[in-house]
């Protein structure tokens, strides 16, 4: 069978992680926020700490699979290559008098070059020291050290770009445009490496960032199981990008039900997996500042691409996701504590957590207090330091459950691989 993720808390069997390279040295305190950190990272440091995360997994028999390994082997396909530079060497980035010479350039490069160049980006100046300066007022205008690739430091959260729900891949559109660069590499992986094109058939739900600006990111996604995906419609996830995804799901078979929380459209909220994960079956962890929040249930309706929708108030959201996984109610385990260092925690991913197998979770060591109380009621917590990334994609389904969510916060600031939580698709 091929990839597979079946639910959040299956056995986890493979992800995808992005170890910290040159594009995270080219976050500078000028450029941070364009590309949507909030502070400059020691890059060093970040490796040490997600080396350890990828160890931590591949002791628990996860097996590891690079991103940056991914995207250079599946550039050595023409049709992969291809597809990547017809993309990203557009005339309306470049203009029609440097488009052209640019696309040659980095298309003489070898594998492991132009992987580098994609996501650590390249400057004006670079460029000039082995390249020929093409005629264009574009590339003229640009200074020295000005970007003609801008680096994608993102990709570090690997889970929001791509997210598997069952028996496929949801390719996201991006919001923001620092992220959009980003899915065009997972789009020519997963149509081109040998890893998935010899795994068996699997749908893609999605057609990448041409769905702009109908946009989902998968830290909104979770695969509760029982056929249901729980989605949050925050501010980078629009209900227009759940209603084509539960048509896409719906149509082909492969789910029965999403509910879709409306949640607050802020930074602090960035994606659901950043104030709701689930750690087993019928058990989710959620912060506390989170609240209830209106709901919907959607489901097939009478024809083939019909959909029926129904609404609930807020005191109804656990209600509806229980009644979604067939439950007569599900268990929501939030630690006690002051409003202060609740949000200190939810900042810092508390509740961002990546299971591993059904009650055991991987989570940041320095959310003492939410994994104090995870503890108390019966799940594991592995701890790790500092922030990792990850992203899932097979769990190993097992009576329709599997496992896979990133580590990730990250897709909640810059924690696991993946951010928000799971691998490439599977589970």
């Amino acid at each position: 069978m091929g990839f597979h993720v079946d639910s959040e808390t299956g056995r986890l069997r493979r992800v995808i992680l992005h170890r910290p390279d040159l594009e995270l040295k080219r976050l500078t305190p000028s450029n941070k926020d364009a590309l949507l950190f909030d502070d400059v990272l020691w890059v060093r440091r970040a490796r040490q700490e997600h080396d350890g995360f990828a160890d931590v997994l591949r002791d628990r028999g996860v097996a590891v699979h690079l991103f940056g390994d991914l995207l250079r082997e599946a550039l050595d396909i023409p049709e992969a290559r291809h597809l990547v530079l017809d993309r990203v060497f557009d005339e309306k980035e470049y203009g029609p008098l440097a488009t052209d010479h640019l696309r040659a350039v980095f298309d003489g490069l070898d594998s492991a070059a132009l992987a580098e160049a994609l996501v650590g980006g390249m400057t004006k100046r670079e460029f000039l020291e082995r390249h020929a300066e093409p005629v264009s007022v574009r590339f003229h205008a640009l200074g020295l050290d000005g970007f003609l690739l801008g680096p994608l430091p993102n990709h570090l959260f690997t889970r929001d770009t791509s997210a598997w729900i069952y028996d496929g891949v949801s390719i996201n559109a991006m919001r923001w445009p620092a992220r959009q660069r980003e899915t065009v590499h997972f789009e020519a992986i997963y149509k081109h490496h040998p890893l998935f094109t010899g795994s068996g058939p699997f749908h893609t739900w999605s057609q990448g960032q041409a769905d702009y600006p109908s946009t989902i990111e998968g830290g909104d996604v979770l695969v509760i199981g029982n056929g249901a995906v729980l989605i949050g419609m925050s501010e980078r996830t629009t209900p227009q990008a759940v209603e084509m995804l539960a048509r896409g799901l719906f149509a082909a078979g492969s789910a029965t039900t999403i509910v879709a929380l409306d949640m607050p459209k802020s930074r602090a909220f960035m994606h659901l997996d950043t104030v709701m994960t689930m750690v087993d079956a019928d058990t989710f962890t959620q912060y506390a500042g989170l609240g209830m929040l209106r709901s919907y249930t959607i489901e097939p309706g009478g024809g083939l691409s019909d959909l029926k929708v129904t609404d609930h108030p807020p005191e109804h959201m656990h209600r509806a996701v229980a009644a979604a996984l067939g439950l007569d109610s599900i268990r929501v385990l939030t630690a006690t504590q002051d409003v202060h260092a609740a949000e200190r925690e939810q900042w810092d991913d508390g509740c961002n957590v990546l299971a591993v197998e059904p009650g055991v979770v991987v989570a940041y060591e320095r959310n003492v207090t939410t994994n104090t109380h995870l503890r108390k009621e019966g799940i594991e917590v592995i701890e790790i330091p500092g922030l990792p990334l990850i992203h899932i994609f097979e769990g190993h389904p097992r009576s329709g459950r599997a496992s896979a969510r990133p580590c990730t916060f990250p897709y909640h600031g810059w924690s696991v691989a993946g951010g928000g939580g799971r691998v490439c698709g599977g589970a």
